[in-house]
């Protein structure tokens, strides 16, 4: 099977868009977010379930969810006292497929990075 090659957008070679993609991938570049982005896969969820499920502290679900919304990552709605985030489309989860298809194919490479990987000095 031919793969074929998307088509090139010249706009997406300006500095500009770069910078605003890298900035994106600087949103998703955390563990906490990522677990929070795997866990709104599942539906609608409250800061407070949130915590519970991945057991973090509130203040930590919060700031990250603040994160990914100022991203437009995720999107929230007030219910009486609490708010409830989801993602913000599609597109998300589109995005964790590939990047989960992506490491199937790295394997451990990424993790073994010596610049970014976790034994990457600090």
């Amino acid at each position: 099977m031919t793969m074929l090659a998307p088509e090139v957008d010249a706009s997406r070679h300006d500095p500009a868009h770069l910078a605003t993609a890298a900035c994106l991938f600087r949103g998703l570049g955390d563990a906490n977010r990522l677990a929070i982005l795997q866990h709104l896969t599942l539906g609608e969820h409250r800061v407070r379930d949130l915590t519970e499920h991945l057991g973090l502290a509130q203040s930590t679900v919060s700031a990250h969810c603040l994160c990914l919304a100022d991203c437009g990552l995720v999107t929230s709605r007030t219910q009486g006292r609490s708010t409830l985030y989801s993602l913000a489309g599609p597109e998300v989860l589109d995005l964790l497929a590939a990047a989960e298809r992506l490491l199937g194919l790295t394997g451990e490479t990424v993790r073994l990075c010596p610049r970014y990987g976790t034994q990457a000095p600090a």
